[in-house]
């Protein structure tokens, strides 16, 4: 059975195509086949794998249209193993032309039904609009990147509400896979602080690895690369190789 795993959190900036990208790179390395869905129209998990989102004669925007099938868009990355949903800007448009079609929330899942890999790692949008809506009905784990900084915890139980109710009406498999802290600092003490105040609220839910602030990390994707093919002894590269095995682990 493939797991299908959606990487969200409305508000932005926390990691969250970071460790869409670098999870599923480290998955596909354990000889898993993933499959990456770039379901953000900023495009940057497409991009962080150096593919032209501009150049692409068909996307996620055209699946989610119903005018290609999944596989006529899926790439091959790096990794012989990862394979890649890219998108672009018009995914933004895309979202609006949903609200008046049939199975509006259901569209992805569609899309999805035929995949033949191990693990599909869906990067959502900061937002919990249609388009994280069908990542939600899709997927059967919900794994939320949190970054160490004051008001870490703002929002989130919007999104936990959000996927309770999807439960409830829409996909009763969906759960929180967990919650990983980002851009970690252990040199200061708000990080410290936040972790203690995330593990109050989600207890065995937030996993042991941290993500470090890291510049190698950071910088990764302006090569187009993921962070073990731009340094794979970095302390970034590192974290990711341990959230996998905790993922891994989680999966079973």
């Amino acid at each position: 059975m493939t797991q299908i795993i959606a990487v969200t959190n409305q508000k932005g900036g926390v990691g969250k195509t970071t460790t869409a990208v670098n999870l599923a790179a480290q998955l596909a390395t354990a000889k898993r086949k993933v499959m990456l869905v770039d379901l953000d129209p900023q495009g940057n998990a497409t991009s962080s794998l150096g593919i032209d989102k501009n150049s692409l004669k068909a996307t996620l925007c055209d699946v989610l249209l119903g005018k290609v099938r999944l596989s006529e868009v899926v790439l091959q990355a790096s990794n012989k193993n990862l394979f890649v949903v890219p998108t672009n800007s018009q995914l933004a448009e895309v979202e609006v032309q949903l609200v008046n079609m049939p199975d509006r929330e259901h569209r992805l899942a569609q899309a999805l039904e035929s995949v033949a890999v191990d693990v599909v790692i869906i990067d959502c949008p900061p937002a919990l609009g249609l388009l994280t809506i069908n990542a939600l009905v899709a997927a059967n784990h919900v794994l939320i990147p949190v970054q160490a900084e004051y008001f870490a915890l703002e929002g989130l139980s919007q999104l936990l509400s959000t996927v309770q109710i999807i439960r409830e009406r829409l996909n009763p498999r969906v759960d929180i896979l967990g919650v990983v802290l980002t851009m970690f600092n252990k040199r200061m003490v708000l990080s410290e602080q936040v972790q203690q105040e995330v593990a109050k609220h989600f207890g065995d839910k937030m996993f042991t690895t941290v993500i470090p602030r890291n510049v190698r990390l950071a910088e990764a994707p302006s090569f187009g690369k993921t962070i073990y093919e731009h340094d794979k002894w970095s302390k970034g590269a590192r974290a990711y190789k341990k959230l996998s095995e905790e993922v891994a682990k989680r999966l079973v």
